[in-house]
């Protein structure tokens, strides 16, 4: 399977920022889309932003404006920049990466989740 990798959370105060990012191995043909998810405690998992192959985005009403989410299509590394926190982005954020890789000599499709990085925004 393809492995991700998040890192870049942490605690901030409100107003600041905070840059994430994810990493995926494995032996991947191509990331048709990129995603970032947040869960609050009690609650699903839902969705914060995506940004397709072709860079197209999409990103979820209460983080417009203030968080930026990226890709490095040769690293297979995605990215959220974001900025202008408030208390309530605390959260557990989750990459998503899906697309398709050589599994033996096969090629496959994959969706893959990372292990979940904590930000807190406190003062």
């Amino acid at each position: 399977q393809v492995q991700l990798v998040e890192s870049g959370g942490g605690l901030v105060q409100p107003g600041g920022s905070l840059r994430l990012s994810c990493a995926a191995s494995g032996n991947i043909v191509s990331i048709d889309v990129m995603g970032w998810y947040r869960q609050f405690p009690g609650k699903p998992r839902e969705l914060v932003a995506i940004i397709t192959s072709g860079g197209s985005t999409n990103y979820a009403d209460s983080v417009k404006g203030r968080f930026t989410i990226s890709r490095d299509n040769a690293k297979n590394m995605a990215y959220l920049q974001m900025n202008s926190l408030k208390s309530e982005d605390t959260a557990v954020y989750y990459c998503n990466q899906k697309g398709r890789m050589i599994v033996g000599t096969t090629l496959r499709q994959f969706d893959s989740w990372g292990q979940g990085t904590q930000v807190t925004v406190s003062s």
